[in-house]
Formats: structure tokens, C-alpha cells, sequence
């Protein structure tokens, strides 16, 4: 298993900071928009649809969804910003379900709910990739919240290993501590120190109302990022299921890759948006 995910883990890795460095925008555009639409398929499993043709129906559809976004994106201008907003309320909402786990099941428990859901973690995800990848600097933006995520992952598990006796969301992720969820989020303003003080050095001198501007997005950003990995911890344990499929060896499937940066990427984004910050002077 092991060795698995360390081959997967190495053909994954340049792929994705390829696609976050090399590809111009159209092509970004495409790229992520293959791995959600593989998310899809994924998520209609998550929903209760077992049938192929089902699963490869809900792919097309929320495929076609991003594409009508992409096109409509381009002759309204604000749509991107209010596909973001609805993203952020949503995860505003899944941490309500997740908290209420199980009590509250009876509200998405419907296949089609269940189904809607996957459009509201998806489509925003790729509304905010490309809203990121459209920023000047936009490699180091994307890069950042990829640190974000994996920091908060990396920090809560040292964390939760060592102190990790209160649980955090026992119903749906018993693994998962208070004492992760703060050694997380320690380990992400560590990150966002350090973020500032290169780009400080240099790119561009970062003012205090820089500081705390991207402090607070990154504060918020973390806190949602475990709420990604929850919310379809939840689904998968309504389901039954151990890993959203079996496409990436020894790692699951990609929406248990991505889970986290669904809502992280949606979220920082929003408020990047929301409150002006870019990376650029």
C-alpha cells in the first residue's frame, strides 16, 4: 500500500504543479475542469447512484454546468463572484450538517439533494481555481493555498497524534481531534508568516493592512479546508464506503485528494475577491 501511494503520489505531484505552472489560462481552464468532472462521477456514487450510465450522466452534466459557466462567464461579468458567493454560504451550511451528523441527515439524505450537493462543492471549486489563476502572480497564489492545505492536513495530524484526546466531529470522522484542529491552524499562520515576509522580500514591500487582510483569509481558509475533508467523510460514511473509488492506487479516489481544496480553494478565493486583497502591487 505503501509503495502504491508513493508511485501515485510521484506521477500526481508533477502533474499538478505542471498544470499550475506551465498551462496558460484556456488550458488551465480544461484541466481542472477534467478533474472535476472525474469528481463528478465520483460524487454520484457519494449520492446514492451506482448505475455507470447514472454516474457518467452526472459527470456530463456537471461538465456542461462548467462549460456554461465558462461561456456565460464571459458576457456577465460578476457571475464568477456570485458562483463564489454561493459556494462560500454552502460550506457555510455543510458545517451546520456536519456538526448535526447524524441528527440532521433527514435534510440531504435524498439522492438528489445529495446530487445538488455535488454542484455546489464542484462548480464553485473550478469558479475559484480560475478566478485564482486569473490574478497577476497567480502560480504563487494557487501555490499558497496548496500550502495552506497541506499544512493544515500535515499540522493536524502531528497535533492530533500527540494531544488528540477531545474529538472534533466524532459521528462523522472519529480520527479527527480539537487538538489537530489547532495544531492545523497554527501550522497555516506559520505559513502565511512566512508567505509575507518572502514576498516582502521579494516582490513588493506587504503593508500592515496587507497583514491582516491575508491573515484573516487564511485563518478562514483553514478552518473550511477540514470542513471539505469532513463533509465527504459524512457522505462516505452515510454510504457506507471506504474511498470515493479506487482510481488513484493506495490514495482512493481524486475526491479524496481534493476534498479539502474544494473548499479551500472556493472560500479563499470569495474573500480574496470580497476584500480586495491580490498579490500584486
Amino acid at each position: 500500500m505503501l509503495k502504491q501511494r508513493i508511485i501515485t503520489a510521484l506521477i500526481l505531484a508533477p502533474l499538478m504543479v505542471g498544470g499550475i505552472f506551465f498551462l496558460p489560462i484556456e488550458q488551465f481552464a480544461y484541466f481542472i475542469g477534467f478533474i472535476v468532472t472525474v469528481a463528478a462521477w465520483e460524487w454520484a456514487n457519494l449520492a446514492g447512484y451506482t448505475s455507470q450510465p447514472v454516474r457518467f450522466g452526472y459527470a456530463a452534466l456537471v461538465a456542461i454546468s462548467v462549460a456554461l459557466v465558462a461561456y456565460f462567464g464571459q458576457q456577465f461579468e460578476g457571475l464568477s463572484t456570485v458562483i463564489l458567493s454561493v459556494g462560500a454560504a454552502w460550506w457555510l451550511f455543510a458545517c451546520f450538517l456536519i456538526m448535526q451528523y447524524p441528527q440532521k441527515v433527514a435534510l440531504w439524505q435524498a439522492k438528489p439533494v445529495r446530487a445538488l450537493m455535488g454542484f455546489l462543492v464542484l462548480v464553485p471549486m473550478w469558479v475559484g481555481f480560475m478566478t485564482l489563476k486569473g490574478q497577476e502572480y497567480s502560480s504563487l497564489i494557487i501555490v499558497y493555498v496548496m500550502l495552506l492545505i497541506w499544512g493544515a492536513d500535515t499540522g493536524a495530524y502531528f497535533a492530533g497524534k500527540t494531544w488528540g484526546k477531545a474529538k472534533l466531529a466524532p459521528s462523522v470522522s472519529p480520527g479527527k481531534s480539537w487538538a489537530g484542529f489547532w495544531g492545523g491552524l497554527a501550522t497555516t499562520g506559520i505559513i502565511a508568516v512566512i508567505f509575507l515576509l518572502s514576498i516582502n522580500y521579494w516582490l513588493r514591500p506587504v503593508t500592515a493592512n496587507d497583514f491582516m487582510i491575508l491573515v484573516i483569509i487564511t485563518a478562514i481558509t483553514a478552518v473550511i479546508s477540514v470542513m471539505g475533508d469532513l463533509l465527504e467523510s459524512m457522505m462516505k460514511r452515510h454510504r457506507g464506503i471506504k474511498d470515493s473509488s479506487q482510481l488513484l492506487p493506495g490514495h482512493g479516489g481524486v475526491l479524496d485528494r481534493i476534498d479539502s481544496m474544494a473548499s479551500a480553494v472556493t472560500v479563499f478565493a470569495f474573500l480574496m475577491v470580497l476584500l480586495g486583497w491580490q498579490l500584486a502591487a
